[in-house]
């Protein structure tokens, strides 16, 4: 599996993972804030974006694996890794199967629990209906959670511009990957088990992975810090670019550094 990239920058790698049912195109705003700072790479996880699906069964360990190989591929023995949302759900399971990998983790928006039983079942009706009917399913019932209130009363752009992101998912990767979510383990072992520093970040109005979701995290891992993006909601990284980076800069200048931990 050969996933395509957008990269930038120079220095310490950052591997940036993105949120169901997005593309690398979500990370736009970091590519162009953060390359001062670290390179920033940004994949297309399979089946989004630019890259094919493939016939593996879903797995988000199977996610996991191909973010490893994109690092063989670009000569990387260790990188940070972060991701949102679902991004952040293959971070969790690359740091399970490849933890001397990551040099540092970044978790936003995003949860360690797994699924309950009513959401797993509600991810297989979305990808069954995704196959059988198309993506206005997402539109209908996805996209009104993922943008906070500020967002959507505030900045009619950002509003349109996920929509569209939302609009260009693939059926056959949104359902894939809903599996691949609903299959998901529990990850507080994998956190309580990380020996490097963890940055998770939420956004303020946040109700898919809310505040608690974040601090639990946070008390799980040994070495982590917790920064909170007002006025955003679960796609903080698009809702408040600016804040989103400052919190990301300062961590990756922390760990180039070797300050010590914050919170």
């Amino acid at each position: 599996m050969h996933l395509y990239t957008r990269s930038a920058g120079e220095g310490l790698p950052v591997v940036l993972l993105h949120a169901f049912p997005l593309s690398s195109a979500m990370w736009l705003a970091q590519r162009e804030g953060l390359a001062t700072t670290c390179k920033v790479i940004t994949p297309d996880l399979r089946g989004f974006g630019g890259s094919v699906l493939g016939e593996d069964e879903p797995s988000l360990d199977v996610m996991a694996d191909d973010v490893v190989r994109l690092l063989d591929r670009e000569g990387i023995e260790r990188g940070v890794v972060g991701g949102l949302s679902m991004g952040g759900y293959v971070t969790m399971a690359l740091c399970r199967r490849h933890p001397d990998r990551v040099l540092g983790v970044i978790l936003a928006d995003t949860k360690a629990d797994a699924d309950q039983e009513a959401a797993r079942s509600n991810r297989e009706r979305i990808a069954a209906t995704v196959l059988d009917s198309g993506t206005s399913v997402l539109v209908e019932e996805v996209l009104p959670g993922l943008l906070g209130q500020t967002t959507v009363q505030r900045r009619a752009m950002v509003f349109g511009r996920v929509r569209g992101l939302v609009q260009a998912a693939p059926p056959g990767a949104v359902a894939w990957a809903q599996r691949a979510m609903a299959g998901r383990r529990d990850s507080f072992d994998t956190l309580r088990a990380l020996k490097v520093p963890v940055l998770v970040i939420v956004g303020e109005e946040d109700e898919i992975s809310p505040r608690a979701d974040a601090e639990a995290m946070v008390e799980a891992v040994p070495d982590g810090r917790l920064a909170v993006i007002e006025k955003a909601g679960h796609l903080s990284a698009i809702e408040q670019p600016e804040a989103f980076n400052r919190v990301v800069a300062g961590f990756i200048g922390e760990l180039a550094g070797g300050s010590p931990p914050r919170g």
